[in-house]
């Protein structure tokens, strides 16, 4: 099978500035609190955390990187340690988390150490190769730095969910 092209600068640029355009980021939370989560499949999910200087509750939409047990959900911040949402949960790592027709659990954030990221990010690229190759160039614009397979600058967060 042949590798698909590598994304132009242009491209990364571009889906660098949708990434940072706030209303069309948090249109899917809208849709998560009207419980139709499902329309996105169960490759993203809405984060429910704490402001951290605020205490108000805020939300976000994330891409599902790995799922590797029921009851873990991984996912990664795209600005790097910047994210708002990643700040928040650090300062308070309980959360709540709602996927495609579940609705909000209460779920303990958890930042993966690199080897656990490195792990995640592996599994991620071989069942989505057409979506890192696009991806990733996007990230590294974001990021402002290479993203790397093994050693990922990627900072990826573990939600458990509490029963």
């Amino acid at each position: 099978m042949s590798q698909p092209p590598a994304p132009s600068g242009a491209i990364a640029r571009h889906g660098s500035r949708i990434l940072r355009t706030r209303w069309l980021m948090r249109a899917p939370i809208h849709l998560y609190r009207a419980r139709l989560g499902f329309l996105f499949g169960s490759r993203t999910l809405m984060l429910e955390h704490t402001g951290r200087k605020t205490g108000a509750r805020r939300h976000v939409v994330l891409e599902v990187i790995d799922h590797p047990t029921p009851d873990v959900y991984v996912v990664t911040s795209g600005f790097g340690d910047r994210a708002q949402w990643f700040r928040n949960i650090r300062a308070d790592p309980r959360v709540r988390v709602a996927v495609g027709r579940h609705g909000p659990a209460a779920a303990t954030a958890r930042l993966l150490p690199q080897d656990e990221a490195d792990e995640a990010l592996a599994h991620y690229v071989s069942r989505h190769p057409r979506a890192w190759q696009r991806f990733k160039s996007i990230l590294e614009t974001t990021l402002g730095a290479p993203v790397t397979e093994r050693n990922t600058p990627l900072p990826m967060v573990g939600l458990h969910l509490e029963h």
